[in-house]
Formats: structure tokens, C-alpha cells, sequence
């Protein structure tokens, strides 16, 4: 991956510019204010808890009141908030919501509907006695009012990072995800392929689509966060294609095989459902070809896309991020395969591995820029 992320760029593009780059996932959103006239070492860094993970704590806080919840705003992120709804319709309290902020369950109302949610429309609304829960996956007033209280204001472009399944009511979302991915693979697996501007993003991307909604002009780029890690860990040094690239999410776990900075190939599971020897294991027989997307999928994963592989032993570098990276590093040393360690690194893009996502979301930005600066 080339380092235009220090210098090159904006040295090419005459001009200083800063951007707010958030990667939201399930257990923390990470956020960088990159500002082109300082070091990126030197860019403020914040890893807070993910939206999700907020607006669980509100719910169970409602709970604890015994108050029913009315859910508002737009589609967003679920796993922690949505098995907080869950407990909270199982307690015998109401949950309403909205038609847009219902489809953070699922993407079938009358699904929704079906687990005890009674959907009501935006002018319906008369919340009584129920607690009023906004639903958004970037929340600009809180991120505004913590850069405030240093003295920093906020920036006039955002990059943003969701998972995004696809919008896929009458389909599994993990194989409507993967149909997402073999697309972009198929067309070249490019870094810019994965990004989309406001202007952009497909219809079925709904996620992706309601927090472009919720950024209005200030949303310059938007990418799924697997991928956005996966560019950004190869800005460590450490990084030589064909690489094999793996982000340990809290919830997901993905990897993809880099080549000539293209996707040649992608995997994912649930984190949940692995352990460091199972990891290692179906990760080697996937850079061999010899995993399909069936023997991820019927465990309960996502799968995997084969566009090409020259094996394991062509790949020159095993790189390793995201939060829950402990799961390789903390295997028992008579557990670890030899092939698989003598090329792993677990990668610190400019010294913080947290910041992988975001540090991929500024390099699709960037390249966007230096490209139309060639027009």
C-alpha cells in the first residue's frame, strides 16, 4: 500500500484539509481527526463505546424504571441494542418504534412486528408515559461536544465506516452480504470499489445510506468496516503482498487475501465461534482454495469468496488486527502453526492498531482526491 496517507497526497492536491474519521463496530466506535498539517501520529484519537452499545445502556436503564420505549430516528447498527429490545419486550414493557428505526431489527417489519414491537408512524407519535430513544449510528452532537470540551472544533467532512449487510427481507443477510462482496471482488477489488460518496451508495445499502442521511454534507465517504481495516492494516510496515489480511472484530471476523492492493478473495465468521486454533486453521485452508463458502456458512458464519489464490505459501505476510486479535495472540505455543506464525504480524498502522478502520477510510478518501486532482 503506498504511504500517500503522510505526505504525498495533500502535497499534490495544494491544499490542507481535515477529516473526521469514525469506524463504527460492535463493541467501539474509533474516531481520528486527521489534520494534513500535523503528523498522522500526532491526529486526536478517541475509542469510545459503539452507538450500539449506548443505546443498550439507555434501554436497560428504561428498563430499570419499568418505563415502555418508543425507538425513533433511522435504521442503525443492532447486536447489543437489539438483545437489549428483546429483554425489555420479555419484561412485559412496551416497545414502539417508527418504520425507519424498526428496521434496525430486521429488515421484514411484520418480522419485527411478530417479536411484540408495535410500529407507529412518524405523526403518530404521542409518547405519553414512554421514554424516547433516538436511533442513529453517528451521533455528531456527542462527537461535537467531546472535540468541544478541548477546544477543537468540529471538522467540515466525515468519513464513516458501518457494517452493512444489505437490504435483504426475503433473504439470508449473510448471503446477500457475500453477493456484495463477490460484485466488488469480480470488478477488481480495488480500496476505491469498496468506498462510496453520498451521492453513491446503492439503494441496497440501507445502513450505509441512513448515516450518509444523518451526516448530510459533511459525509464525504463511506465504506463496511471489514474492508476499511483490512487497506488500513496494510499501512504497516510489516505489510508485503500477497498479503493475508485479518480483522478480529468483536462481533465479526474477517479476512481477505491482498494482492497489487486488490481483493483477490474474502472470509468471515462470527467472532463468537472461534477460537485462536479454529481461526488459524480455516484461515490457511482459505488462502489454499480449499475452504468454500458452505463450510463457512452451515457453522453459522458468513462464508468466503475464492476470485483467485496462489495458496498459503505464496503469501508473504499474515496481518493481524482489530480488538479481539488476543484470540491468536494468546494460544497455547504448542497450538500454533509454525507456517502460519513465521509470517504473522499483528499490525500497528502508524502506531495504533485500533485505528486500522479508520486509517483505510482516509486512504479511500485521499486516493478519490488525488485522482480527481488529475482530471
Amino acid at each position: 500500500m503506498p504511504t500517500f496517507i503522510r505526505t504525498q497526497v495533500y502535497e499534490q492536491l495544494d491544499e490542507t484539509m481535515k477529516i473526521l474519521a469514525i469506524d463504527i463496530g460492535a463493541g467501539t466506535q474509533d474516531i481520528i481527526l486527521y489534520d494534513t498539517e500535523k503528523e498522522v501520529e500526532n491526529s486526536l484519537l478517541m475509542i469510545m463505546p459503539s452507538p450500539t452499545v449506548v443505546i443498550a445502556g439507555r434501554i436497560h436503564a428504561a428498563q430499570s424504571r419499568k418505563k415502555g420505549i418508543l425507538l425513533k430516528g433511522s435504521l442503525m447498527g443492532g447486536g447489543p441494542s437489539t438483545k437489549a429490545i428483546k429483554q425489555h419486550i420479555k419484561q412485559g414493557l412496551e416497545v414502539y418504534a417508527t418504520p425507519d428505526a424498526a428496521l434496525t431489527i430486521n429488515d421484514d417489519l411484520e418480522k419485527v412486528k411478530e417479536i411484540g414491537i408495535r410500529i407507529i408512524r412518524d405523526d403518530e407519535i404521542n409518547p405519553g408515559t414512554l421514554e424516547e430513544i433516538v436511533l442513529q449510528d453517528v451521533d455528531m452532537q456527542a462527537i461535537g461536544n467531546a472535540l468541544a470540551g478541548f477546544g477543537v472544533k468540529m471538522p467540515d467532512m466525515v468519513a464513516v465506516a458501518v457494517q452493512d449487510h444489505g437490504n435483504s427481507p426475503d433473504l439470508s443477510n449473510r448471503v446477500y452480504r457475500f453477493r456484495i462482496f463477490e460484485r466488488i471482488i469480480s470488478e477488481g477489488g480495488e480500496a476505491k470499489r469498496f468506498a462510496y460518496s453520498q451521492g453513491t451508495i446503492p439503494a441496497d445499502l440501507t445502513r450505509m445510506r441512513s448515516a450518509a442521511h444523518t451526516l448530510g454534507e459533511k459525509g464525504v465517504v463511506f465504506m463496511d468496516t471489514g474492508p476499511a481495516a483490512i487497506f488500513g492494516a496494510l499501512f504497516d510496515p510489516a505489510a508485503m503482498q500477497p498479503s493475508l489480511v485479518v480483522n478480529i472484530g468483536n462481533g465479526h471476523t474477517l479476512a481477505a487475501i491482498v494482492k497489487d492492493d486488490r481483493v483477490r478473495a474474502l472470509y468471515e465468521h462470527h467472532t463468537s465461534s472461534l477460537t485462536g486454533e479454529k481461526l488459524q486453521e480455516q484461515i490457511i485452508l482459505f488462502a489454499d482454495g480449499r475452504l468454500s463458502f458452505d463450510d463457512v456458512f452451515n457453522e453459522g458464519g458468513h462464508g468466503c469468496y475464492v476470485k483467485e489464490t496462489d495458496g498459503f505459501d505464496a503469501i508473504r505476510s499474515v496481518m493481524i488486527t482489530g480488538p479481539r486479535l488476543n484470540i491468536l495472540k494468546n494460544m497455547h505455543p504448542d497450538n500454533k502453526d509454525r507456517r502460519l506464525w513465521e509470517k504473522l504480524h499483528f499490525a500497528t498502522p502508524f502506531g495504533n492498531m485500533m485505528l486500522s478502520g479508520c486509517y483505510g477510510l482516509l486512504a479511500s478518501y485521499l486516493q478519490q482526491e488525488q485522482a480527481r486532482s488529475h482530471i
